[in-house]
C-alpha cells in the first residue's frame, strides 16, 4: 500500500522503515528537511510542505501522524484535514487521549474523513521486534488499512500459542494487533497499557532497591548480604514467574553499571498514567498500585533513590527516553 508519515523521530522514522522493508510506498514530512531527505535516501518519497505531502498521495489516502501528543498532534490533525477529501484517512499513531480522538473523529466525519487511533508499543526496538498496537476506528477502514498493520506488527514469532486460542477465529491478537473498538477505543487500551507499565517498573525498582540496601550499616551484622543485582536480574529472566522484557531491559542495565551512577532518577510521566488514574476515578475502580506508581514519579522529581534510577534506566532501554532533568 501507499502510506504518508507524518512526524520521523525515533519512532516515526522506524516505522517508515519497517514499512519500506515490507514493500509499502511511504511519503514522508517532518519539519527536519535533513530527517526527510535521510529516508529519501533509504527509499521513501519525500515532501517539503504538508500541500506537497498530501498532493504525493493517491485517494483514497492514508496520513500516519507521529508526532508528540497534545497541541502538537491537534494542529497536525487540523491541517491535514484542511487538505484532504471525503473518504480520506487520518491515522494518530501517537499517544493521544482517548477523548480526544473521540471529538476529532466526530469533527472529521462531518467531511467524510475517517479518524483512526493507533495505540502503538514497541519504542526504539520495534523496527525489528516489530510493534504492539491497539486500533480503534471504522471497522471498514481498520479492515482497509490491514496490511498496513499486519507489516508493523511483530507475527507470531516463537511465543507458545494460548491454550484454547486454536478456536478462535476472525482476530489478529496473536499476530500483534488488534481492532479494539470504535474511534478512541485503541489510545483507551494503550492508556491503561503504559498504566500498567508504570506499576510494573515500580514493583522491579522497588524489589532491587531492597536489594541493593541488603548491606545497610543499620541491620545486624549477621543480617546483611552483599547481593549481585545484574546475576540477580539475569537468573529472573530464565524460568521465573516475573520475567518479562522490562526485566530484560533492567538486566541489560544492570549489566552495563551495577550501580546505574549515569541515570539521576529524575523519571518524566508521558501522560497514560495520570489519563489511567482519571479512568479509574471516573468508573469508581480502586487502582492502588497504579496510583503509587504515578506519584512516585511525581516525587523523582525531588528526590532519588536507586529504585528512581532503575525506572529511569527501563525508560532509556525500551523507549530512548532521556531524562529531562539531568544535568
Amino acid at each position: 500500500m501507499q502510506l504518508g508519515m507524518v512526524g520521523l523521530g525515533k519512532m516515526g522514522a522506524n516505522m517508515t522503515r519497517r514499512m519500506m522493508r515490507g514493500g509499502h510506498e511511504l511519503v514522508v514530512s517532518d519539519l527536519s528537511p535533513n530527517t526527510v531527505k535521510s529516508l529519501v535516501g533509504e527509499g521513501a518519497v519525500g515532501s517539503a510542505s504538508l500541500d506537497e505531502f498530501v498532493g504525493k498521495l493517491k485517494a483514497p489516502r492514508a496520513a500516519w501522524i507521529m508526532v508528540p501528543a497534545g497541541d502538537p498532534t491537534e494542529k497536525t490533525v487540523q491541517a491535514l484535514a484542511d487538505r484532504m477529501q471525503s473518504g480520506d484517512t487520518i491515522i494518530d499513531g501517537g499517544n493521544s487521549y482517548f477523548k480526544d480522538d473521540i471529538r476529532r473523529a466526530g469533527q472529521l466525519k462531518s467531511k467524510g474523513i475517517n479518524y483512526v487511533d493507533v495505540g502503538t508499543s514497541g519504542g526504539v526496538w520495534g523496527i525489528d521486534r516489530g510493534y504492539c498496537m491497539m486500533i480503534g476506528g471504522p471497522t471498514d477502514t481498520v479492515q482497509r488499512l490491514d496490511p498496513i498493520f499486519k507489516t508493523l506488527a511483530p507475527g507470531r514469532g516463537d511465543i507458545g500459542r494460548t491454550p484454547g486460542r486454536e478456536k478462535v477465529t476472525g482476530s489478529t491478537a496473536e499476530d500483534g494487533y488488534i481492532h479494539a473498538g470504535p474511534s478512541g477505543a485503541g489510545h483507551f487500551v494503550k492508556m491503561v497499557h503504559n498504566g500498567i507499565e508504570y506499576g510494573m517498573m515500580q514493583a522491579y525498582a522497588e524489589g532491587f532497591d531492597i536489594f541493593k540496601n541488603a548491606d545497610s550499616k543499620e541491620l545486624p551484622e549477621e543480617h546483611r548480604f552483599t547481593l549481585n543485582l545484574p546475576d540477580i536480574a539475569e537468573v529472573w529472566r530464565r524460568g521465573s514467574v516475573v520475567s518479562s522484557w522490562l526485566l530484560d531491559l533492567t538486566a541489560m542495565a544492570l549489566l552495563e553499571n551495577p550501580t546505574l551512577s549515569e541515570y539521576t532518577g529524575f523519571v518524566q510521566d508521558s501522560g497514560e498514567g495520570r489519563w489511567t488514574i482519571q479512568a479509574a476515578l471516573e468508573e469508581a475502580v480502586p487502582a492502588e498500585v497504579l496510583t503509587a506508581s504515578l506519584y512516585t514519579r511525581f516525587r523523582s522529581r525531588q528526590e532519588h533513590t536507586f529504585a528512581e534510577k532503575m525506572l529511569s534506566a527501563m525508560r532509556q532501554k525500551f523507549g530512548g527516553h532521556i531524562e529531562e532533568g539531568k544535568h
